[in-house]
């Protein structure tokens, strides 16, 4: 075997050097993020986000691989952030910051394998679409995208496409609003938040038809849930109540609808408060349409009975009686 020369050895001996001493300073490194982060999340926990951020940004710069810690990072900004002084260079450059680590946390945490970063991956966006919202940055077009991807990361995630209905709603587009809170539908059919969020929009848009069928779809996939039922009462009420251009068939018909979704779910749970207050709401208003004095008599008198006997309730709740 052929000797190695002196000059061999010692390139040999430089790049083993070379080698212990990268190895080494990357160990040294990660002990020094480690230890930052440490403390950042000491100083966060504390709601001393100025600390936090500080030793956040120590942390990353030690080791840029520390996924979590742009999240924590972004969040500490956002905390510094105020509202109150938009428009102030200082206060809005935290804003930015916060926007840019929200941005690299995404990025990195969802190409992770560990369903922990990727909650934070969809917590990141989340919040950076906050940071595009009207108290912030204002920008809804920019905060489009983000939620488009929120939605290809998680696309059974009824919450993203609700984010996404709001931006379209709030840059009134109707028909796109409606689209994306159907898709959440399609989604996840047998969560009740979906129903309750298309019942709000509907609500909001003036389609009371459209309301009450999507709190009735509701009901029907929670037919042992009496607040299911109670909420349609409120909406009846609410409209026969409030709803001025009603005919007197009209709200008759709404009244009568209410009681019985109220009874409902009062046979569900027969000492449930709120159930009651709203039976009794609704009995005094079919009392104010009725044009025979003793049936009128005979509502009122009902109301007061459920009025009381819901008084009595909370007044047994609030001395801890079963």
């Amino acid at each position: 075997m052929r000797s190695l020369s002196g000059a061999s050895l010692a390139i040999v001996a430089v790049l083993s050097f070379g080698a212990f001493a990268s190895v080494g300073c990357a160990k040294v490194g990660e002990i020094k993020a480690k230890k930052a982060f440490k403390s950042a999340n000491q100083a966060y926990q504390s709601q001393d986000y100025k600390k936090a951020a500080a030793a956040y940004e120590e942390a990353v710069a030690a080791d840029p691989e520390l996924s979590q810690a742009y999240f924590y990072l972004g969040n500490s900004y956002d905390n510094l952030y105020k509202p109150s002084k938009k428009g102030e260079p200082d206060n809005d450059a935290l804003l930015t910051k916060a926007v840019d680590n929200y941005q690299k946390a995404a990025e990195k945490l969802s190409a992770s394998n560990n369903p922990a970063d990727k909650k934070l991956a969809t917590l990141s966006l989340q919040y950076l679409v906050a940071s595009y919202g009207p108290d912030k940055l204002n920008d809804p077009a920019k905060a489009e995208p983000v939620v488009q991807r929120m939605i290809q990361l998680e696309p059974g995630e009824p919450a993203n496409y609700f984010a996404l209905a709001k931006i379209y709603e709030d840059a009134g587009a109707y028909d796109e609003a409606e689209k994306m809170l159907q898709n959440a539908k399609q989604a996840k059919p047998s969560d009740p938040a979906v129903y309750m969020t298309l019942a709000g929009y509907y609500n909001r848009q003036g389609r009371f038809d459209k309301t009450i069928e999507a709190l009735e779809e509701r009901a029907s996939k929670e037919p042992n849930n009496p607040e299911a039922f109670y909420t349609i009462a409120t909406y009846y009420w609410d409209e026969a109540y409030r709803d001025f251009k009603l005919k007197e068939n009209e709200k008759k018909e709404f009244v009568g609808k209410g009681v019985e979704a109220v009874d409902h779910a009062l046979q569900i749970k027969p000492d449930y408060t709120e159930a009651l207050v709203y039976k009794n709401l609704l009995l005094r208003l079919q009392a104010n349409m009725e044009k025979d004095p003793a049936k009128q008599q005979q509502l009122i008198k009902e109301a007061d009975r459920l009025r009381d006997k819901a008084q009595e309730l909370r007044k047994q709740k609030a001395a801890g009686v079963s």
